[in-house]
């Protein structure tokens, strides 16, 4: 039985902690994201489209975090959170954070999202909204298609307790049969398909009514219970534990991958760690649910009246046809400043002859697409290498290296195959290209491999060059278009030298002496960040300018929050810039006075990381694929480039002072852990997701951020 814990007492020591908690960060996070569904200058359908964004970003929450802390709460292992709390009060802490936030979203859905619904031309219907033809219409759906897929299932002493899906939508059902006296009472469980539309559609006089597939199995479900009493007919929906560890396997080209599906399906069964109900929902029924997973209230999310269980659904009106033109027209992409000439150029000349700083989705991924569409084709490429994380679903970059291979050039591989929940669309992939004839490895023994890498090696007579390409983001054209990233095209042979060494670590047996323009992981990469922290406060110290400047996803590394304290007590100005989780306390007196903290939400997910370094007026600029994470720096492969072009440079400070900048999407971050949307202090607005596609070579060159 679990001991009673005091929220108060709980609240205080994280209160005192010098740290704060991923996951009480993480969940502050989501509450920005939730933000944007109250931006009034949105459309309704831009403002659903970020509440079901909360939706799934919860679901992931529930999956992966929540689920860890159940592999240690369940398995009797001591885990200490940052915050100084152990297992149980941490997960009190954790799902009461949970909870609220699940009642600020509900209660936004319901009170302003849903009456503006009607002026939209749209709403999501009841039965009882429906005319007689339209319900007949609902009710022949049901005959014809929905009744056919159900399946009830009972439970009782003679049928054992069925195992119910992940995600899915859940009716159980509590009925009363007369004639069995000896257990009267009996509980059956109907899964709502998978494969069915979430809402059945009714255009009525200009508006569509969205008809939730759950309400019209609702209206009919007797048909499923003939000659029974029904007592209640309660929808719930369960999240379970989708974290796991992948086991070093000797045998990587079979074991491994069997490993691995054998994994991923446990993601169906694993325990129950969230069950969100109906606010009327039976309490027999959810007794039993509660006694079965071993869940207790915190762990059960009510729907109020007028709310909707799975909000995610909502992507079925966002992305509906008729409501296309309701969507903002994304901007033009630009040419990258360096290349202003894009489209009108041999992509090789550009390259032998300048870098190519690309700044997503400013700037198309086109850039680097030509150059992959031409490798695969030109006779003088001997060969391309490529890692990758996540692939669009119908890949140019798969195509590109299918047809590269079938023109005979060598075509080499790393694919992640641990990509979190992209791993059956990565296995695919890496199937095709495998029976193309390309050298595929299926990850590095139980490193992940994050790092963005191409090379490609070209001879014209007796010269050969090799191009490489090095980004924080993704090979993937979608994501492109929505994800904030960095990526350098470049020639350099030094940057060529160490790319080549890379790769000959990662994919085969090589322990290079030293890179000159690579920081990687798990080698030295958080020590390296270290020196150049350290390197700071010694130059604040000796009275030289110092300064820092850091644009992440995610600040968690213990290690490097120390010596970002110590740098902050030294008088080095830190000023951070991170999206998602941040463990470290800025503003807090005689620890970080000197670090102040900043996020971006809006438009795009910000997804580019940046690390600068002031250097004495001799700025130090990386940028990569890596965050300042434990997992980056210790179970991840992950690469850092260092930016030397010196218009590239300018290019990197300016992104980093546009972002100081920001007074629209951007958040401060406050010493206890909260945030509050930045003042613009009679500044005009400053939207770096607009401002971004206006810069000019003018506006880069007198960039500084001290």
């Amino acid at each position: 039985m679990e001991r009673v814990v005091s929220i108060d007492r709980v609240n205080n020591l994280v209160k005192k902690s010098d740290f704060i908690s991923r996951d009480l960060s993480w969940l502050k996070f989501n509450h920005r994201v939730l933000d944007q569904a109250r931006h009034l200058d949105r459309n309704i359908f831009e403002r659903l489209k970020f509440m079901a964004i909360t939706a799934s970003n919860l679901d992931e929450f529930f999956m992966i975090r929540i689920g860890s802390l159940y592999n240690y709460i369940d398995y009797g292992k001591e885990r200490i959170d940052y915050s100084g709390l152990r297992e149980l009060p941490f997960r009190k802490k954790l799902l009461t954070e949970a909870q609220d936030f699940v009642r600020a979203q509900n209660e936004y859905f319901i009170k302003r999202l849903r009456p503006l619904f009607a002026e939209n031309q749209f709403k999501i219907a009841k039965i009882s909204d429906l005319d007689e033809d339209q319900k007949e219409k609902v009710k022949n759906y049901f005959r014809k298609t929905i009744f056919p897929m159900l399946t009830p299932m009972v439970y009782d002493s003679y049928h054992t307790f069925p195992i119910l899906m992940n995600k899915l939508l859940i009716f159980g059902v509590v009925t009363v049969s007369q004639t069995d006296k000896k257990d009267q009472k009996k509980l059956s469980f109907i899964q709502v398909p998978q494969n069915l539309p979430r809402f059945y559609e009714i255009e009525h006089n200009g508006e569509i009514l969205f008809v939730p597939i759950e309400e019209i199995i609702r209206e009919h479900i007797a048909k499923l219970f003939r000659n029974i009493e029904i007592q209640s007919v309660n929808l719930f929906r369960i999240i379970r534990n989708g974290d796991f560890t992948l086991e070093e396997s000797d045998d990587i080209e079979a074991n491994f991958l069997e490993e691995l599906k054998r994994k991923l399906k446990t993601r169906k069964t694993g325990r129950v760690v969230r069950i969100e109900v109906e606010e009327t929902c039976d309490r027999w029924m959810l007794r039993i649910l509660k006694n079965r997973w071993e869940i207790d209230e915190d762990n059960v999310f009510r729907a109020p009246e007028g709310g909707m269980i799975d909000l995610t659904g909502l992507w079925s009106i966002v992305n509906h046809t008729e409501f296309k033109d309701r969507m903002p027209d994304r901007h033009p992409q630009v040419p990258p400043l360096s290349y202003s000439e894009q489209g009108e150029t041999d992509i090789y000349e550009v390259l032998d002859d300048r870098d190519i700083l690309l700044h997503h989705p400013y700037n198309s991924i086109e850039p680097l697409l030509e150059l992959l569409d031409r490798a695969a084709d030109d006779p003088d490429v001997l060969s391309i290498k490529l890692t990758i994380y996540r692939l669009a679903k119908e890949s140019r970059v798969t195509n590109a290296l299918l047809r590269a291979a079938e023109n005979g050039k060598h075509i080499s591989v790393l694919f992640e195959v641990k990509a979190r929940f992209d791993e059956e669309n990565n296995m695919r992939e890496a199937r095709r290209l495998q029976k193309a004839g390309c050298f595929v490895i299926y990850g590095i023994s139980s490193f992940k491999t994050h790092t963005k890498l191409m090379l490609i090696v070209r001879q014209v007579e007796e010269k050969v060059t090799r191009y490489v390409h090095m980004s924080s983001g993704n090979y993937n054209e979608d994501t492109a278009r929505l994800y904030t990233d960095l990526g350098l095209l470049t020639t350099n042979e030094q940057v060529c030298n160490d790319v080549s060494e890379f790769f000959n670590a990662i994919t085969g047996h090589s322990i290079p002496t030293i890179y000159r323009n690579l920081i990687t992981a798990p080698r030295d990469m958080r020590q390296q960040l270290i020196e150049l922290i350290r390197k700071e406060a010694d130059n604040a110290r000796q009275g030289k300018a110092s300064g820092i400047v850091i644009k992440i996803n995610s600040l968690e590394d213990r290690e490097t929050i120390a010596e970002l304290y110590a740098a902050s007590q030294a008088g080095v100005k830190i000023k951070l810039i991170i999206r998602g989780i941040c463990c470290l306390r800025p503003n807090r007196p005689g620890l970080s006075e000197n670090i102040e903290v900043g996020s971006i939400v809006g438009d795009f997910l910000e997804h580019s990381r940046i690390y600068y370094f002031h250097n004495d007026n001799d700025p130090i600029l990386y940028s990569g694929s890596a965050d300042v994470m434990v997992r980056s720096f210790d179970r991840r492969i992950e690469s850092l480039f260092l930016v030397q072009n010196s218009l590239l440079k300018q290019q990197v400070i300016n992104i980093l002072r546009y972002n100081l900048r920001d007074n629209v999407n951007a958040y401060i971050m406050n010493e206890d852990g909260s945030y509050t949307i930045k003042e613009s202090t009679g500044e005009p607005p400053f939207n770096i997701h607009k401002e971004f596609y206006e810069v000019t070579l003018d506006d880069i060159q007198d960039a500084k951020l001290f």
